[in-house]
């Protein structure tokens, strides 16, 4: 579902190299940077309360039934007649969306102990990302319906990966479970026995104390907002999503437009990328759980990236630009759920991790409003504004962990003498 949900996010991508920026009027002006970051506003804006109506329905049911609604949305999509049809369509998508990915990030940190979360990360991310990676794949075969019913190809692509959408939510529902006080008191069909379910939460109590949920209140939710460390982890999503989705939805078109690529390759070329980065994507995080260490691993895939971005940019072979679009891809997407975990370890208690994982993803988000906007059409072909703002998000990762590996370190020093206690847990510490 969650590849399901980035491909849902980012096909309009594919369907503009097929026809629409041509039917729906787009290719010169904003109205496809609109289209793209006007998702953003009500995915940032509602995370806080989607991420409280997951905890109160319960995840078995909200995260399959938000899916099976935006699967109804996308289906609309392929029926639009304007451009101007397409925002409200993507306002209302990226309402939907806002509860599924913290949703997601909130579930599985419920589930796991502070060093296993990374590689659980790495694996729910990277199946997400193949999924999605393969969408322009899948967006090829599609178009080739161009005239089916006397329906535009691009318009089935978004017809058909909405019918997609709504049958993969629909067989959903049989497999996602509840959080682990939920399956205390009714187990789901199938999943763990009391003796095993017991285990794990006497392992998660014993790694931080924090599986039974407090009762909600606002104040209590809303407590970590005064906290200004907690703001430095969505800060960095912020700086990596932003050179993430300034490729997914632009990746096809600057390997058309700018590599010189046919529409064919350009659609079937964007997946090679990210399933390399899932090399290096569980690496990194198999690394980071063993040595139990975030900051520094986060810090070499921006690095690696940084390497990435001017090769692609600024390399005259166009195959020597697309190896830049390997080395770029894999460092930015390992960096995605490096910053999850980086954030996971960090935070304890029910409410606190509810809202740390709307605020990681809400203000993350906006990562996707400035990357629907770097790449812009007046800058074609070399892009190079939009590859300069990459290099200067990636070097601004790399201080923001300074940063807070610096105010980390000082704090553990201060509660090993004794002198604080860190969340409420005199046992607690920092991961640095």
């Amino acid at each position: 579902m969650y590849g399901i949900s980035l491909m849902d996010r980012k096909n309009v991508s594919n369907a503009a190299i097929a026809g629409m920026l041509v039917d729906l009027r787009m290719r010169t002006g904003y109205g496809y940077n609109l289209v793209n970051m006007c998702f953003f506003i009500t995915y940032i804006l509602l995370q806080p309360f989607m991420i409280v109506l997951c905890r109160k329905i319960g995840p078995r049911f909200f995260l399959p039934g938000i899916c099976i609604v935006w699967g109804g949305v996308i289906i609309g999509f392929g029926f639009a007649q304007n451009w101007h049809t397409l925002v409200p369509l993507r306002l209302i998508l990226g309402g939907l969306e806002s509860g599924y990915f913290p949703g997601c990030l909130y579930l599985l940190s419920c589930w796991y102990t502070k060093f296993e979360v990374a590689r659980r990360y790495s694996v729910f991310y990277l199946i997400g990302s193949l999924a999605s990676a393969l969408s322009g794949i899948m967006a090829y075969g599609l178009q080739q319906m161009e005239g089916v019913r006397s329906i535009r190809g691009w318009r089935w692509i978004f017809i058909m990966e909405g019918i997609i959408t709504c049958g993969v939510a629909i067989f959903a529902l049989s497999f996602i479970v509840k959080f682990p006080d939920e399956e205390r008191k009714k187990p789901s069909w199938g999943f763990l026995n009391p003796d095993e379910l017991n285990l794990v939460i006497d392992r998660l109590n014993a790694d931080r104390g924090d599986v039974e949920p407090e009762k909600f209140s606002w104040k209590k939710f809303l407590e970590p907002a005064t906290e200004w460390y907690i703001y430095g982890f969505p800060f960095i999503l912020f700086l990596v999503t932003t050179i993430a989705y300034a490729f997914a939805f632009f990746l096809p078109i600057i390997l058309n437009t700018n590599l010189k690529f046919s529409m064919a390759m350009s659609q079937c070329l964007g997946a090679p990328p990210y399933v390399f980065s899932g090399i290096l994507m569980y690496g990194s995080a198999w690394f980071s759980d063993k040595y139990k260490t975030r900051g520094p691993v986060l810090c070499f895939l921006c690095l690696i990236s940084l390497i990435g971005i001017p090769i692609m940019g600024f390399v005259k072979n166009p195959w020597g630009q697309y190896v830049g679009v390997f080395i770029t891809v894999a460092g930015t997407n390992s960096a995605i759920p490096s910053v999850m975990a980086y954030q996971a370890n960090n935070i304890r208690g029910q409410w606190r991790r509810a809202f740390c994982s709307a605020s990681l993803t809400g203000i993350g988000g906006i990562g996707g409003i400035s990357g629907a906007l770097i790449f812009r059409t007046q800058d074609a072909p070399k892009y190079i504004p939009g590859f300069a703002a990459c290099m200067t998000c990636n070097v601004l990762v790399m201080m923001t962990v300074g940063i807070l590996t610096l105010y980390f370190r000082k704090c553990n020093k201060q509660a090993d003498r004794g002198e604080r206690i860190l969340l409420g847990d005199p046992s607690f510490r920092f991961t640095i």
